[in-house]
């Protein structure tokens, strides 16, 4: 009984935070790593709110953000606007985003054990939702064009002669004219190309060699490409001013961005499908750079300023040596000597060249690595060149911590897109629409709990009332486990809630019919209760579980409103197993468990089967 108490204290206080509901808030957020979230900035936006008129009732500071709230929707929109005038600074490289946000009403004790309450969904917040189709055979198609240049190079260096090297979809097809270069060639894919299988044939007075990428090698490939997109389509959507936006992988090639509170499905559109791209170019070291680097002198002909991660300041030359359509690939790693992280660049064909000659040239100098988006730059690293690199691989390091390491990496590889996507799904929902969602939703699981608690007394009585209890008891579990989980709640969530109200009796009946036929055959009151439920916990546990195996498999290939039903559907049939078995029993028992000699039980008309008539109608 303690363990079905304490179950129950802790479902309530973690169920809890949803009965406060939400207070409109302004969130701040840095756009760039540079920007800092310190006191001063909190003092500016305090500054800010006076200036305007406006009462903040709460501002709160994180690692990430600065939070405002606020006691209206109107004094929210007021507070953004004088607040991003407050901060206003370059529009095309700000140094803030200031984003409307909701944050709950939980008092500070409840936050404090981390209970808060389940997020909304667009259809019961309103925004926009997209639905964006990875192209992975163009990214194979883009990946097998590189191989074909990194070969041509590799077969130039090793001098291994060729009729003709091209790339037919995603295979890289080479023409040979004796035995001995083909062998030679295969034996140089061996060891330089391990992603790559090759089959060849005789073709005519030639031979064809045709190399395809290996089926494990393409999955991964795939999986890059889909992470890039995914790491990329953040960075994006960070203009839209977004407070929780959220953007996750679909099956293998698809990914879900769901963005609350925007309407403007134009300027969506346009922000996910922008493209950024990378630079590679030399620091200015002259006297006159180095003068202005310190931001005692101006900046030399020739060269730009740009700031880097930390906000210091660079100054680089105009002259870019590579772009990004010469980066492959950027994986974080570990230097095999000094065992510091590092960043792990792979360059195609071109590039590779290129990139030996620049740092066999510029040994001791520093090279720029800057990343571009909308004309705006920034300097992702800047390190210096120690020796001549060859091969198309480069090792980035410099007190670099493991997370820095993967943050560039994947910033690297997320400056533009790995492959090409559309948008195959597309939908808006107004706020107003999501208030009358939330509204209806709401009504159909207490009606649905209130129909199905009637039918339950007025059939079995007081096990009725248990039953009823019990079920009260699964909601609240429920809905503590999303809040717990930090679910999202959609409008089929809520269908699936009411749906698993009336799955969820389905135990308490087969408990009270189980007793009800122990009491026919003439077992005593107190033995029916004992093996009514041992005996329909099988019957029980066998229907639950395959529901929740359907449940599963919507959970594992639906998608959109059909993965938000399947959530809340798994999580229901696990917490009704537990209300509608082990809690029901604890009430039971703590009713009846303390009657010495129990002679009935009220569990409405148990029947004779042979000759109707009615036994044990007792009502206590």
């Amino acid at each position: 009984m303690l363990f079905r108490s304490i179950s129950l204290i802790l479902a309530g206080l973690y169920a809890l935070p949803n009965l406060f509901g939400e207070s409109p808030a302004v969130q701040i957020s840095p756009a760039r790593s540079a920007a800092r979230l310190d006191a001063d900035l909190q003092v500016r936006l305090e500054q800010a709110l006076k200036a305007a008129g406006i009462n903040a009732q709460e501002i709160s500071r994180d690692a990430s953000s600065v939070k405002i709230r606020l006691s209206s929707a109107d004094d929210q929109l007021k507070a953004k606007d004088a607040l991003q005038k407050a901060l206003a600074g370059d529009p095309r490289n700000p140094d803030f985003v200031v984003a409307l946000n909701l944050l709950t009403r939980s008092p500070a004790w409840l936050s404090a054990i981390n209970a808060a309450p389940m997020y909304l969904g667009l259809d019961l917040r309103g925004g926009v939702h997209f639905m964006l189709q990875v192209d992975m055979q163009a990214a194979l198609a883009k990946r097998a064009e590189a191989l074909t240049g990194d070969l041509r190079t590799s077969m130039r260096e090793k001098s291994i002669r060729h009729s003709g090297i091209s790339r037919e979809d995603q295979s890289v097809v080479i023409r040979f004219k004796d035995v001995a270069t083909l062998t030679a060639a295969k034996a140089l894919m061996t060891e330089q190309f391990a992603d790559l299988q090759s089959v060849d044939v005789p073709d005519g007075a030639e031979f064809k060699l045709t190399a395809t990428i290996k089926p494990l090698a393409a999955r991964k490939f795939q999986e890059q490409a889909l992470q890039q997109n995914i790491t990329t389509l953040h960075n994006r959507i960070n203009e839209l001013g977004v407070a929780e936006p959220v953007i996750q992988q679909q099956g293998l090639d698809r990914i879900v961005v769901q963005l609350p509170g925007v309407q403007d499905t134009a300027k969506a559109k346009d922000i996910l499908g922008r493209t950024a791209t990378l630079e590679v170019r030399m620091v200015d070291e002259s006297a006159e750079g180095l003068s202005a680097e310190r931001g005692t002198g101006m900046v030399p002909f020739g060269s730009e300023r740009y700031a880097d991660r930390n906000g210091q300041t660079v100054i680089v030359r105009k002259q870019v040596i590579l772009t990004g359509e010469n980066l492959t690939d950027a994986q974080p790693g570990f230097d095999s000597q000094t065992q510091e992280p590092t960043v792990n660049l792979n360059l195609d064909a071109k590039g590779a060249r290129i990139f030996r000659e620049v740092t066999r040239e510029n040994v001791g100098k520093r090279m720029a690595i800057l990343l571009f988006e909308k004309g705006r730059g920034e300097v992702v690293t800047a390190p210096v060149i120690r020796t001549e690199i060859g091969g198309g691989r480069v090792q980035i390091s410099g007190r670099m911590t493991t997370v820095e390491a993967n943050d560039t990496a994947l910033l690297l590889r997320a400056g533009s897109l790995a492959a090409p996507m559309e948008i195959i799904e597309e939908m808006t929902i107004g706020p107003s629409l999501g208030a009358e969602n939330i509204a209806k939703g709401f009504n159909s699981v207490v009606w649905g709990f209130v129909a199905v608690a009637a039918f339950m007394c007025a059939y079995y009585v007081l096990f009725g009332i248990f039953s009823s209890l019990a079920l009260a008891f699964n909601l609240l579990l429920l809905v503590a486990v999303l809040s717990m989980l930090q679910a999202t709640l959609t409008l089929p969530g809520m269908a699936a809630m009411a749906l698993v109200l009336g799955m969820a009796i389905d135990s308490n009946v087969l408990i009270n019919e189980r007793i009800r036929e122990e009491l026919r055959a003439g077992v005593a009151p107190q033995a029916a209760i004992n093996v009514g439920y041992d005996r329909a916990w099988g019957t029980i546990f066998d229907s639950n579980i395959t529901t929740l195996i359907a449940g599963l498999a919507l959970l594992a290939f639906g998608s959109g409103p059909v993965r938000g039903f399947a959530v809340v559907h798994c999580l229901g049939i696990l917490t009704s197993m537990f209300s509608g078995v082990f809690f029901s029993r604890g009430l039971v028992n703590f009713w009846y468990g303390r009657k010495a000699r129990l002679k009935a039980l009220s569990i409405g008309t148990v029947w004779r089967a042979n000759a109707g008539t009615a036994i044990h109608v007792k009502q206590d």
